[in-house]
């Protein structure tokens, strides 16, 4: 589990960097942006420390959750802000499913992570939430563009968990 949330929050801080590449400063939602990819870090930096404590390696695939999340933010900036708040909602919605999964899992088994874990899913709701405020339904083929980055997360999930 821990590899996993560790990957996922790896790739949410890249493709916020991507983000804002393309927009900082010339954009009023990069600000937005910026606040919710600190909180992304603060969750990286507490799963890097427990990876650390607990000796768990990180997934193998790294170097492809650097690429791929990068060329995400960059390529949902570019179509323009609501589309980078689609890539948010659409992101946060399976990372709710998937922490919201987990905690059942792990039930009382491992306080510290079920806290982290509650944690941090609090944070990615309110981000979702704030995405969709901020015009994530508005964004061209939005229903598209969801569905297609949802899956992709689904995908990246499984394959963190395995490889």
């Amino acid at each position: 589990m821990l590899r996993v949330d560790q990957a996922g929050e790896y790739g949410a801080s890249r493709i916020y960097a991507g983000q804002l590449a393309v927009m900082r400063g010339r954009h009023p939602a990069a600000r937005t942006i910026a606040g919710m990819a600190a909180q992304e870090e603060r969750h990286l930096t507490r799963f890097n420390a427990m990876m650390v404590d607990r000796r768990i390696r990180p997934t193998a695939l790294a170097p492809l959750w650097d690429i791929a999340g990068f060329a995400l933010g960059v390529a949902t900036a570019m179509i323009g802000p609501e589309a980078a708040m689609a890539c948010t909602a659409a992101i946060e919605t399976e990372i709710d499913r998937h922490y919201g999964d987990q905690l059942v899992q792990l039930g009382a088994s491992d306080l510290a992570l079920s806290e982290a874990i509650a944690d941090f899913q609090a944070d990615e709701v309110e981000h979702r939430d704030t995405a969709l405020a901020h015009g994530a339904e508005q964004a061209p083929g939005f229903p598209l563009l969801s569905a297609a980055i949802r899956l992709g997360c689904r995908v990246a999930i499984g394959l963190s968990q395995r490889i």
